[in-house]
């Protein structure tokens, strides 16, 4: 087995591949850019080397650092994780010619998979199903337009070399194609120094499903079953889980056969996946094959008891697999939610800064679930804008769907983030949601489900009990503490909704009695003190957990994705609360402002110039992908206060109009 091994990645997924090499007693080696020197993974690595400035073009992508890494530290294999040159064949053909073993598939099957025009043309020829598209790659705006219209809108627009949601764009029409096409060049360009694209029929309402194959150097290749990705944004996936809930025992067997003999004629002997377009009739076409580990892998894991980087690295050492396809079998079902640092509140834009508090969910069983979470950051990390915005992935694993989905919701809520945005209350506001319990998925979910964007959820008539038993144990703390007396009866204000409650303790359990109701609460088990982020408590028998904050007056608290102002308040302050004038917002309906740090890539008006509602304003970077920015409004430009090449921060007024 190799003794030493370089992992030419960052963030997570070099951490993960670090916890395996420990396993394996594999000593490694971690390379970073300026961005990362002090992330998790360079503290864990056994050996680290410095490769250069931020930006991935001018370190993780230049392919003469790495092998000069291997060179210095006597690394005798790289692994490539996902992203960066993880699906570069010239990568690992470089390797091959340097004597340094690359772990992953070889040269020839990322050649003719990886590629994602090749692939098509591939599996064209091998009679594989494929999506109606135009299989070549596209050379301008104008032949971008022309193909388009051949096939009819609505088209997707793709990166050749595109991977993790980066380089894809939705066209609907001739104006979508004319702003994404130039979009998805400079994001392929930028993210993987490859800018060919090509252009496929956008099939409405489907799902995506991929399987898992592994194959070793011996000619044995097995599929690891399936996962559906079909909860994305903006293309990226955002929750998966495995198994599919569409398919039945036919259909995966026809799928993964499929994905087998596809990874068979190219002689695959990695960890790889064929991922599938699907109807709701359970029909599929072949999209792409992604030649590398997935993002996604962990959920495969939970239900098959396999480590995939271990495998990968077996095979890649020349090893036969120990195991053949009637050895594999689903246990159970796990889900995987993407922590991202954005602004679900704000359309789900970029969010970038440091994380002044980062405390996630205690990893191991639980009652009825299990929870992993992998992560390549700590408290007092940075996310930086030079690479993408996830902060970890959460899984949750039990031996039914909708247990798996119920262990999701509950460590969702025992996660907290401080110091910048981030999706967790939308997450956990899907795992509520009985579309998605109920498994009626496709990749237009969040846009079916969030057509205005996301705002957080009304509280439920559970989730009002347990802000208003939250936030009368922390009122009667404090009280406490400030020398004040127990009263029994109180006002509780759960935003503008109230209702007054009697309150006894004895022996630890809080009990709140509402007579408008004739309901009792009882609450027990509390671990809060003040200054502490996280309630937690065991409310009528059921376990919670909310995130809490001080106000002006009173407390700011969440439950999932429904968040409220929580008073509590004697029967004579509220009669003079409900008194007291509403606070208007301040108006900015005639500027636009920066929703997220980044860099201005240009900035498209002048002053005086008449701007008509849906034009473009500016394009901003940040996260290695370029957001447009559109006037919500007519009017006429009287300030513009930056320009391209301009860093921004979040909230920064850009254009004012008179």
């Amino acid at each position: 087995m190799f003794s030493k091994i370089l992992i030419a990645n960052r963030g997570e997924i070099a951490v993960r591949v670090i916890k395996t090499c420990r396993r394996m007693g594999i000593k490694t080696v971690v390379v970073y850019s300026e961005a990362d020197a002090d992330s998790l993974g360079v503290e864990m690595a056994d050996e680290t080397v410095f490769i250069g400035p931020a930006p991935a073009s001018e370190s993780y992508l230049v392919q003469d650092k790495i092998i000069d890494a291997c060179r210095q530290t006597g690394a005798q294999a790289v692994h490539p994780g996902f992203g960066f040159l993880s699906e570069n064949a010239s990568f690992a053909q470089r390797c091959a010619d340097e004597g340094i073993v690359f772990i992953g598939p070889n040269p020839g099957a990322i050649r003719a998979m990886g590629d994602k025009i090749e692939s098509k043309k591939f599996a064209e020829a091998a009679g594989v199903s494929c999506v109606p598209g135009h299989i070549g790659e596209i050379d301008d705006t104008a032949h971008a337009i022309r193909i388009s219209e051949e096939i009819g809108y609505p088209v997707m627009i793709k990166a050749s070399a595109g991977g993790g949601g980066k380089g894809i764009r939705v066209a609907h029409s001739r104006q979508d194609v004319e702003e994404g096409f130039p979009a998805v060049r400079s994001e392929a360009k930028s993210s993987f120094g490859d800018d060919r694209i090509f252009i496929e029929k956008f099939i409405t309402s489907p799902r995506h499903i991929e399987i898992q194959v592994l194959g070793d150097k011996h000619g044995n290749v097995v599929h690891l079953f399936e996962r559906e990705c079909s909860i994305q944004r903006r293309n990226q996936k955002v929750i998966e889980e495995a198994p599919s809930p569409l398919l039945d025992e036919t259909t995966r067997a026809a799928m993964g056969a499929q994905a087998v003999a596809l990874a068979r004629a190219v002689n695959y002997d990695s960890a790889g996946t064929v991922e599938f377009v699907a109807g709701q009739d359970k029909s599929f076409y072949f999209l792409e094959m992604n030649t590398r580990l997935q993002v996604e892998h962990p959920v495969t894991e939970l239900i098959t008891g396999l480590d995939l980087v271990e495998q990968m690295i077996r095979s890649a050492f020349g090893e036969a697999m120990a195991f053949g396809q009637k050895d594999l079998k689903i246990n159970g079902w796990a889900i995987e939610s993407r922590i991202y640092a954005e602004d679900p509140y704000r359309k789900f834009l970029p969010s970038i800064g440091r994380l002044v508090r980062y405390d996630p969910p205690v990893e191991g069983q639980h009652d009825g679930y299990i929870v992993r979470n992998d992560a390549g950051v700590r408290e007092g990390d940075e996310i930086s804008m030079f690479y993408d915005p996830m902060i970890s992935k959460l899984c949750s694993w039990a031996p039914t769907r909708l247990a798996a989905v119920d262990g999701m919701g509950r460590a969702l809520e025992d996660f907290h983030i401080e110091g910048l945005g981030h999706n967790i209350p939308f997450l956990a506001a899907v795992m509520d949601q009985e579309r998605f319990r109920s498994g009626k998925l496709s990749t237009s979910y969040i846009v079916d489900e969030f057509p205005d964007g996301f705002t957080g959820t009304t509280p439920t008539a559970l989730q009002t009990d347990i802000l208003t038993a939250a936030g009368v144990a922390m009122h009667r703390m404090l009280t406490r503490r400030a020398g004040g007396s127990d009263r029994r009866d109180w006002v509780v204000f759960v935003g503008h909704d109230s209702r007054r409650v009697d309150v006894d303790e004895a022996g630890g359990v809080l009990t709140l009695y509402s007579e408008a109701d004739d309901r009792t609460l009882t609450l027990e088990g509390v671990d809060w003190r003040p200054g502490k982020a996280l309630f937690r408590g065991t409310l009528n028998g059921a376990a919670f957990t909310v995130s809490v904050a001080a106000a002006a007056e009173g407390f700011v608290i969440r439950h999932r994705a429904a968040k409220a102002k929580v008073l509590v308040l004697s029967p004579r302050s509220a009669d003079l609360h409900g008194k007291l004038p509403e606070k208007k917002p301040a108006d900015t309906s005639k500027m636009i402002i920066s929703p997220m740090p980044g860099l201005v890539v240009s900035m498209d008006v002048e002053v005086g110039q008449t701007v008509r509602e849906g034009e473009v304003v500016c394009v901003i970077e940040a996260m290695k992908m370029q957001n447009i920015i559109r006037a919500e409004r007519d009017g006429v430009v009287k300030v513009v206060s930056a320009k391209g090449g301009d860093s921004v921060a979040a909230d920064e007024v850009l254009v004012e109009f008179g």
